[in-house]
């Protein structure tokens, strides 16, 4: 199973919780203040930690070891008929 399967769906970020910033894979390496170096990663104040991957709609995301989230593609919801 990929991890895009297998990945729990988190929904949409919502600006009154917790959230670790997103980033996209290309992006130049993030200057993050050393506040946001926590060793887990945060979604709707739920704690992932490194490594693992979450789905926010179709984006699929993965916690990288500065506690920010990285986009890795797309996530496959849909189920074969």
């Amino acid at each position: 199973m990929t991890e895009a399967q297998s990945a729990p769906n988190v929904g949409a970020p919502d600006p009154e919780l917790k959230n670790s910033p997103i980033f996209d894979e290309n992006e130049e390496d993030p200057s993050l203040d050393q506040e946001l170096e926590t060793g887990v990663c945060y979604f709707n104040n739920e704690p992932f930690a490194i490594g693992s991957y979450v789905c926010s709609g179709n984006e699929l995301l993965r916690c990288e070891g500065r506690g920010i989230w990285m986009r890795e593609g797309a996530c496959y919801t849909d189920e074969p008929e």
